[in-house]
Formats: C-alpha cells, sequence, structure tokens
C-alpha cells in the first residue's frame, strides 16, 4: 500500500507539469504492466474443450467460458450462436445481458457445461 501511494505521490507532483497525452501514455504503459499471457493448452485440453463446445452447441446448451481478451482472462456464462471453422471464432451470446460476442477459438481456456 505504501509502494503504491508513493508512486502516486510522484505522478500527483509532476502531473500539473505534464501535457495530457504524456499523462495518458504513463497510465497506459502501467496497465501494460499489469498484463496477463495466455497460457498454452495441452492436446487433451484442447480436445475436451472442443468436445464441450460441439456438445453445447449442438444441444443448445449454456456453457460457461473462461478466455484470454488480451490483457487479462474473463469469464462469461453464453450460449453458442454459431462456429466459425475457417476463421476459428465463436459467435455468443452473453446470458446476463443479450449482447452478442465473438470470441477466437485460441482464447478459450476452459468451458464449464451449466
Amino acid at each position: 500500500m505504501a509502494d503504491d501511494r508513493l508512486r502516486d505521490r510522484g505522478t500527483i507532483k509532476w502531473t500539473s507539469m505534464m501535457l495530457p497525452e504524456h499523462v495518458k501514455m504513463l497510465k497506459e504503459v502501467w496497465k501494460e504492466d499489469e498484463r496477463v499471457e495466455r497460457g498454452m493448452l495441452a492436446e487433451d485440453q484442447a480436445a475436451e474443450i472442443d468436445f464441450k463446445l460441439h456438445r453445447a452447441w449442438n444441444d443448445h446448451l449454456t456453457v460457461e467460458i473462461k478466455y484470454h481478451n488480451g490483457f487479462d482472462y474473463n469469464q462469461k456464462k453464453v450460449k453458442i450462436k454459431s462456429v466459425d471453422r475457417i476463421n476459428k471464432r465463436l459467435n455468443v451470446v452473453d446470458q446476463s445481458t443479450k449482447h452478442t460476442y465473438t470470441i477466437r477459438l485460441r482464447d478459450v481456456t476452459e468451458v464449464f457445461i451449466v
């Protein structure tokens, strides 16, 4: 906690002398420091995910998908609308907001049938 206050104190001290573009760039740099790298799946994990996605799509089941969004992992309860095997993407509908999303298959790390 004290380390955060010291870092923020320096930012607060110099912010008045910096342009808004500089402040924005600093925030982006700090955000990149918190980035979580996407891990590699084992072959059996990938086969299990493929089986669960195929079953959920055929039987119109709701699934909880954990996927990497570029910076961190997200987890959503969705219904699979379609599978684009050419571009390797899932088109899904979020069950809570009813929004349609596209998720790359290589970003999917876990699938749970609800």
